[in-house]
């Protein structure tokens, strides 16, 4: 399939550390591929893996069929975005670009379409060290897109953007994928993930975790349940147990209900004349689905500073609760 990356088995380790172990999964095109996983989980290396830059030590990772290495003209294949620092500083914004495009074959002509798409026009003649973290990923992004290519690879991609740029970014990547092409893009901003990926790729201490649709993933991650508040307490509660409806939480005015029970709940107070001040079917968010799944993969655990009973205080430099172990 054009604009398939492949991974089958890929392992990286570094010395005894296993950075990421035995991933196999595929990224379609057509649609956005979130890639997801706690600090250290090894998403970084992973798509370094993808472009080359790595060296797996055991498994294998194709692109179109091939490895990168074996690309006629890899950026109208793959462009990637996976670290926006590296830039010559002494370069203009267009200069980099240029230096990119005649290095690969590229048109001149695609620079300015490019600086244009990231919004960096009016300062292609600046050089890149005078750039915000912002500006200087919109050039990384550009970097992406200059070759035209088919495949689409972001790391952090609206790191140091305002609103304004992390619209335009989740746009231009829905677009992209409109398209036809393949979007692989990994981020810690759930909210923003929720709103961007069509499918989740979830790793933790390099294993798979999921590999499954963004609604399918959310539906087996979390619970979602009817909460309900009412004048009426005891009159809903003794309707729902006759009805068999179990009443998993209740406050003072407030019940919750597993499940989305919201439409027999609503019909069951209506027959028995009781008052709902609140009929609400609540589901979790992609952020709360991915703690509750990568919570025994995440490697360094942070805590509220409070010393555990029966615990020294931590020595200086030390944080509470972290895991040093590979630090």
């Amino acid at each position: 399939m054009v604009g398939m990356i492949e991974l089958e088995g890929l392992t990286k380790r570094y010395g005894e550390k296993v950075a990421v172990d035995n991933l196999s999964f595929g990224v379609a095109p057509g649609i956005i591929t979130g890639f997801l996983g706690p600090n250290g989980a090894g998403k970084s290396t992973t798509m370094r893996m993808v472009l080359g830059l790595d060296r797996p030590s055991a498994g294998d990772v194709r692109i179109d069929g091939r490895h990168y290495h074996q690309l006629k003209d890899p950026l109208t294949h793959i462009g990637a975005l996976l670290d926006a620092k590296a830039v010559h500083g002494g370069r203009s914004a267009y200069h980099h670009l240029l230096c990119l495009a005649q290095a690969n074959g590229i048109p001149d002509r695609r620079v300015h379409e490019v600086l244009d798409t990231v919004g960096l026009t009016a300062v292609a003649k600046k050089k890149a060290k005078g750039f915000s973290l912002g500006m200087g990923q919109r050039l990384g992004i550009a970097g992406a897109l200059l070759g035209d290519p088919r495949i689409l690879m972001f790391d952090e991609p609206v790191n140091g953007l305002d609103p304004e740029g992390i619209h335009w970014i989740r746009n231009l990547m829905k677009t992209l994928a409109g398209q036809g092409r393949t979007v692989f893009v990994s981020s810690h901003l759930m909210s923003e993930m929720a709103l961007t990926a069509d499918h989740l790729v979830v790793i933790g201490q390099g294993r798979l975790l999921a590999d499954t649709s963004m609604a399918r993933f959310i539906a087996e991650n979390s619970r979602s349940y009817v909460r309900v508040r009412t004048p009426q307490r005891e009159r809903l509660l003794d309707a729902l147990a006759g009805a068999g409806i179990e009443v998993v939480e209740s406050g003072a005015e407030v019940l919750e209900v597993d499940g989305d029970k919201s439409a027999a709940i609503g019909e069951l107070a209506a027959r028995h004349q009781v008052v709902l001040h609140e009929l609400s079917p609540q589901r979790a968010s992609l952020e709360e689905a991915f703690m509750r799944l990568t919570a025994e993969s995440v490697e360094y655990h942070a805590h509220d500073g409070q010393t555990p009973a029966g615990q020294s205080p931590a020595a200086p430099g030390q944080a509470w609760g972290s895991d040093w172990r590979n630090s």
